[in-house]
């Protein structure tokens, strides 16, 4: 069974002027749930996750901070939000989501998160939208536990996984592939175990060659026993922050790449849902979407 987490939790009031579609977090869903992809069985929600856990990636004196509301002004305004209570208890909702799809995963093959993919937070702090890296806390999970032992994030977010790439930098349990946009945020790239910087309006055949190229060395070289796959729908040509020409279906493609190789190659694989800004919300939706018709196609 597709196990997907979710929680009312995850949808909060932004400012009507805020550029983050928040309201993805709760249409989709429903989407999902309207065409038959899913049913209500699907879901789980999860609860907000136990400090140690959180310590395992992240600095105690950032979550400290965190925690009890003490971000500086100059800190909060990196995050992009405005920092409230509600705020951290999503951010530890979906942490624990992304955990308990990496069990889940372990069972079922594959498991899904309807947020996450905060890949830009950092050990000791948040920007670009993201507070706490769930991607980087259920991996520290899992290798604590003794799960796994090597992991290959796949991050496909327009966007540098930068504050993935710093948290694994001299970790060799994990291998960071980030494939991006060269000219987009952030400006100071991180550096990952393998970074693909795109040119500006790269289109379709060329995203998707360099992709199944590349993915299948790493699975071939890295052997890893667990994929945390970072689904990104910026790339898209519509997004307004994106800078890249791919399409819906290539989106879509790209998605079936990364989940037919971990179905062939059984290795379990987490999908967290990472960005996406496209001025028409369908657009929005219906890519992510896609992320989870193909998911369900694919391994059930």
């Amino acid at each position: 069974m597709l196990k997907i987490a979710w929680s009312p939790e995850y949808v909060l009031p932004l400012p009507p002027n805020h550029r983050f579609p928040m309201s993805k977090y709760e249409v989709l869903p429903q989407q999902l749930l309207h065409e038959g992809t899913i049913n209500e069985s699907n879901f789980f929600a999860p609860q907000p996750l136990e400090d140690e856990w959180i310590l395992l990636t992240h600095d105690g004196d950032y979550w400290h901070k965190l925690h009890n509301l003490q971000l500086t002004p100059q800190e909060i305004r990196r995050t992009g939000f405005p920092l409230t209570r509600e705020l951290v208890e999503r951010e530890i909702r979906i942490a624990n989501g992304t955990v308990q799809c990496a069990v889940f995963a372990l069972q079922y093959g594959i498991a899904m998160n309807i947020a996450g993919g905060t890949h830009h937070a950092f050990t000791n702090r948040g920007e670009g939208f993201c507070l706490l890296n769930d991607i980087a806390i259920a991996a520290n999970y899992l290798l604590h536990q003794k799960l796994v032992s090597k992991i290959l994030v796949v991050d496909l977010d327009v966007h540098q996984g930068n504050g993935t790439a710093q948290i694994f930098r001299n970790d060799d349990r994990v291998f960071t592939f980030s494939m991006h946009g060269a000219n987009n945020y952030p400006l100071q790239k991180e550096q990952s175990d393998l970074d693909i910087g795109l040119k500006d309006f790269t289109t379709d055949n060329f995203y998707l060659s360099t992709l199944d190229l590349n993915l299948k060395n790493l699975i071939n070289t890295v052997q890893p026993e667990f994929i945390f796959y970072q689904s990104g729908v910026d790339i898209l040509e519509t997004d307004k922050l994106g800078r890249l020409s791919v399409s819906r279906e290539g989106c879509k493609q790209r998605d079936r790449l990364v989940l037919e190789a971990a179905k062939h190659n059984r290795i379990p694989i987490v999908v967290s849902m990472g960005g996406g800004y496209s001025p028409n919300f369908r657009d929005i939706i219906e890519a992510h979407a896609n992320t989870y018709r193909l998911a369900q196609h694919i391994f059930f």
